[in-house]
């Protein structure tokens, strides 16, 4: 029997009887479960739960919220092998992949347990005569978070905790893809103490995605996904009055100097680039190499490094790099490939005949490395999702640098060298929003903020860290005034300075 994924609401598992659609494990291409999809009744079933949670969980104090985040926070490294082997399932990403994927949620996590500090507002005494000053920030009310596939719970982590830690009630709509850990996340935060209802998890697809969008209890959604969805998530919230985050598609550069160390370069892209199977908005998909001596360099040690990857199941832990999602993505993969060989890229690695022993119906695309990539083809325009590197050759960093700065999007990028001048001139000059020196993926620790630039990201502030506070609150200024007693003012007409 299939087991069902439903959803959390109200702190309770609903199935309601409603569309279903499979759950594959995509190192075997077989189904592995089903998740039901939310109607537009279920989902406003959860948006009338969170606002009914939320008078009482607006009002409790925030040292309360921080305290159900600490055991929150246990909870998941107790329970990390578990979840941990549920996203390998449903995603396909190695185990000591989604160990690091779990870990970057629960430093968010950490980060919304030191909310009673967050919170605090500023204060000015004798702003005036007699007269008081505050700023104090207070929650939105419901607000919803949509998150991808390739992060099952680490993007939601980077949402939900710091909405309900600043006291708004949330709902979540994760991909129905790989629901089962978000799942028994959500539960997690019930056993930790989080009311019924402060958190509602409804899995579905457009549908559910547009009931959120279009209700009016909900006043803010946070998003992350491709800049297609991003666009319209970002128009829809803004046509519905409300407040939104939606971060988008990305193609991340690396940029190599001629004096760059070759082998430390090399293993740091060769994770940057291949880990989870190139699933990632921060992958590194381009390398641009300043000049051909260091470009040949990198194409013969890259390949040597490729030869030796060790792909297969990612529920096996010794491998480097599992499968793509879905067949789809496969065969998406491999007609990027295609169209690189077509357009006259120099097809380095062939990843597309990759055949793993035991898993034949895995969605197994192998490493892929292009060279003498130019900025007219497919694959270095498009955002592809998959394991293939381009290299594309320049002969200054100035060169680099407009690359980089022409392309559509801006989420992150990372320069390789020695030279301390060319690192300073990089990173002061380069239209990114996340920007590493010798580092590949340059992911901001939770209490900074991630987000990029260009059409990465729509909206005026980032997600995760002080960003999260800023967005999920608003702001009150308070101005107060107790006349000395037996104190009589006349009538003053001027603006008050």
């Amino acid at each position: 029997m299939t087991n069902t994924v439903g959803h959390l609401i109200g702190g309770e598992r609903v199935l309601t009887g409603g569309r279903t659609q499979p759950v594959y494990n995509p190192s075997t291409g077989e189904v592995c479960g089903a998740v039901e999809l939310a109607s537009v009744e279920t989902v406003e079933q959860a948006i009338a739960n969170a606002a009914a949670a939320y008078p009482a969980w607006r009002n409790t104090p925030p040292a309360k919220r921080a305290q159900v985040m600490f055991r929150f926070k246990m909870l998941l490294e107790e329970n990390a092998d578990e979840i941990c082997e549920l996203i390998s399932t449903e995603h396909g990403k190695v185990l000591h992949d989604a160990r690091g994927e779990l870990q970057r949620g629960i430093e968010n996590v950490e980060f919304a347990c030191g909310i009673p500090q967050l919170l605090k507002g500023e204060h000015s005494k004798n702003a005036g005569p007699d007269i008081d000053s505050w700023s104090e920030f207070q929650p939105l009310g419901v607000v919803a978070g949509i998150t991808p596939f390739n992060f099952p719970a680490m993007v939601p982590l980077w949402m939900w905790p710091a909405a309900v830690a600043c006291g708004n009630t949330f709902v979540l709509k994760p991909s129905e893809r790989d629901p089962s850990s978000v799942l028994k996340i959500a539960e997690l935060a019930l056993e930790a103490g989080l009311p019924k209802g402060v958190l509602n998890v409804v899995n579905g697809d457009k549908e559910a995605v547009d009931t959120l969008l279009h209700s009016s209890t909900v006043q803010a959604v946070s998003f992350v996904g491709s800049t297609p969805i991003a666009e319209y998530i970002y128009s829809e919230a803004a046509k519905n009055g409300k407040r939104c985050q939606a971060l988008g598609g990305a193609k991340n550069h690396s940029v190599l100097m001629p004096d760059t160390d070759l082998e430390n370069a090399v293993n740091a892209m060769m994770g940057a680039a291949y880990g989870s199977c190139g699933e990632r908005c921060m992958a590194l998909s381009v390398a641009v190499t300043v000049g051909d001596e260091i470009a040949d360099k990198l194409v013969a040690s890259l390949k040597e490094q490729i030869a030796g990857l060790k792909v297969g199941s990612g529920l096996d832990n010794s491998n480097e790099m599992g499968p793509l999602i879905t067949a789809d993505a496969q065969k998406k993969v491999k007609g990027y490939i295609d169209a690189g060989v077509e357009q006259g890229a120099e097809l380095v690695v062939d990843g597309r005949d990759l055949v793993v022993p035991g898993h034949e119906n895995g969605y197994f695309v192998g490493a892929t490395l292009f060279d003498k990539v130019t900025p007219d083809m497919s694959i270095y325009t498009d955002e592809i999702f998959g394991p293939v590197l381009a290299v594309v050759r320049v002969d200054s960093l100035e060169e680099a640098i407009k690359l980089i700065n022409d392309h559509e999007y801006g989420n992150g990028t990372c320069i390789f060298t020695r030279d301390g001048e060319a690192a300073r001139y990089f990173t002061d000059n380069i239209l990114v929003g996340m920007v590493g020196v010798n580092v590949p993926l340059p992911v901001p620790v939770s209490y900074h903020s991630f987000g990029g630039w260009k059409r990465s990201l729509f909206g005026d502030l980032s997600a995760y860290g002080p960003d999260a506070v800023r967005f999920y609150t608003r702001r009150k200024t308070i101005t107060q005034r107790w006349p000395s007693s037996g104190v009589r003012e006349g009538v003053v007409y001027s603006f008050p300075s």
